[in-house]
């Protein structure tokens, strides 16, 4: 049985300077994020598109989105098998193509997390509960480009 999960974002603007988008160097990149019960958070485009640099990104929600989608499924799918994870981090990168007309997609992304488990015996088996965790992943399944995994585990001392 498909059970359907529905979600909602509000997206607000802010960055009319008083003329509108007259033109393309006429207005701010700025906009808020707002979803119900949770504090808005400022965004804005990237730099290198007229953005400001202190504001969260698209490219960056992104990144951050497939990142924690991989982790909560990783810290689950560990949990259920007896992996016990004592800290666990990502720095995630992506490539972005723009195209002469300006319009751009995502090549790849690759998550390198970072994992402390409390075991060596399970260093391989938590190695390999990577890959499943893409298979889960409902960001990375959405995404039509590559998403790559370059784990590091290391085992607690003492």
């Amino acid at each position: 049985m498909q059970r359907e999960h529905h979600y909602k974002a509000n997206i607000v603007w802010t960055g009319n300077t008083g003329y509108g988008t007259k033109d393309y160097l006429s207005y701010d990149r700025s906009y808020l994020v707002r979803i119900e019960n949770k504090p808005d958070f400022h965004c804005s485009s990237d730099p290198a598109f007229r953005g400001d640099k202190t504001k969260y990104n698209p490219e960056e929600l992104l990144l951050a989105s497939l990142s924690s989608c991989h982790m909560l499924w990783y810290l689950h799918l560990c949990s259920d098998a007896g992996v016990v994870v004592k800290s666990y981090s990502d720095n995630a990168t992506g490539i972005m193509v723009e195209t002469s007309s300006r319009a751009g997609k995502f090549e790849s992304v690759t998550l390198n997390p970072f994992v402390l488990i409390a075991d060596d015996s399970k260093k391989d088996f938590a190695i390999s509960l990577h890959n499943r965790a893409n298979e889960m992943c409902f960001i990375a399944n959405s995404m039509n480009f590559k998403v790559y995994h370059r784990p590091t585990i290391t085992i607690e001392t003492g």
